[in-house]
């Protein structure tokens, strides 16, 4: 039997914090886990590699070439942009992702910041456990207005497989559905779910509820500022569940100080983990969940079954879900 190919998973722990083993990976070669690698640490642990996972871990071209051994990459996320996928290519090296692992997920948390915006639940819990129901002279109160999603337009940014699966769940809550996409697809399924495309400008000043749901370029960076959030009604909503980088994070604070729109919800930032001084820390009605959106059992299981396949398939000599160099029409 030869010598096993030696597989480093540079952060690992987000994915498989104790619930969800490597074990679908560790099949396929010598598997050596780290819950984190600091910059300073990363060529020494990947020295020997011949494959690396990585999630948050920035494999540059420089590092790349400090890697002989190296020969395949896999992302342990969707998003690659945290691996200089050219120059991997230039060496030979194909790149993977994990493509639509955490769709549903991602949705349900859509909802939840959205839920918890118009509904306030969080808020009256505390209210109830600090006594207010109990010294109520009524039987009910409420200590915000209750806003029905019935009838809302939900503005949807970007209608991949994370925009159908909001849609879905909006027709549910009786809400209308807009969107926009760069590219607006022929097939607007899943499902009978009447979407109409309007531009962007139409859909911030229209919808009731606006939420982010595409991948962010250089393109789009920060194209959620001053401009369009002035369109916004003032008793409408911003749901963030894609990257934070899409939004003027000064701009939404300031939105959210004037009162130019109702709220937000964020589950992502600019910067993350989040600075101590990000300004929307400060900002009136607006909630955060801490890049939660992927990480449901559900969805991290099936990230690990993509790897472990994305693994196997390089191994077999036709990789998957490449997203790089000479391998990317085969791949996609």
């Amino acid at each position: 039997m030869g010598e096993r190919t030696r597989i480093v998973i540079l952060d690992g722990y987000t994915i498989n914090p104790g619930d969800n083993p490597w074990t679908p990976v560790e099949e396929y070669g010598d598997c050596t886990i780290h819950d984190r690698t600091p910059p300073e640490l990363k060529l020494e642990r990947a020295r020997d590699a011949e494959i690396i996972l990585t999630s948050k871990v920035k494999l540059d071209e420089a590092t790349i070439a400090a890697l002989p051994r190296l020969r395949y990459i896999s992302l342990l996320a969707t998003g690659y942009n945290n691996v200089d996928v050219a120059a991997a290519g230039r060496r030979g090296i194909p790149v993977s992702n994990v493509p639509a692992y955490s769709t549903e997920s991602v949705a349900q948390t859509a909802f939840a910041l959205l839920l918890e915006l118009t509904t306030r639940v969080g808020l009256h819990d505390a209210a109830v456990r600090g006594g207010e129901w109990s010294h109520c002279p009524d039987h009910s109160f409420w200590k915000t207005s209750i806003v029905e999603l019935d009838g809302l337009t939900l503005g949807i940014v970007g209608y991949g497989a994370i925009g159908r699966a909001v849609a879905r769940i909006a027709q549910a809550f009786g809400m209308r559905t807009i969107a926009h996409a760069p590219r607006i697809p022929a097939d607007p399924g899943p499902g009978p779910v009447p979407v109409r495309f309007v531009s962007l400008e139409e859909l911030f000043a229209t919808a009731d509820v606006v939420t982010l749901n595409c991948p962010q370029t250089p393109e789009n960076t920060e194209f959620v500022n001053e401009g369009l959030l002035s369109l916004m009604k003032r008793s409408a909503y911003l749901i963030n569940v894609a990257r934070g980088g899409l939004v003027n994070e000064a701009d939404l604070a300031r939105a959210l100080r004037d009162g130019t729109l109702a709220g937000a919800g964020l589950d992502v930032v600019a910067h993350e983990p989040m600075l101590p001084d990000n300004p929307l820390l400060a900002a009136p009605n607006c909630i955060f969940t801490p890049h939660l959106a992927w990480a449901s059992l559900a969805a991290r299981r099936r990230l690990t079954g993509i790897v472990a396949a994305n693994v196997a398939a390089f191994l077999a000599g036709s990789p998957i879900n490449v997203v790089n160099g000479p391998w990317l029409a085969e791949g996609r």
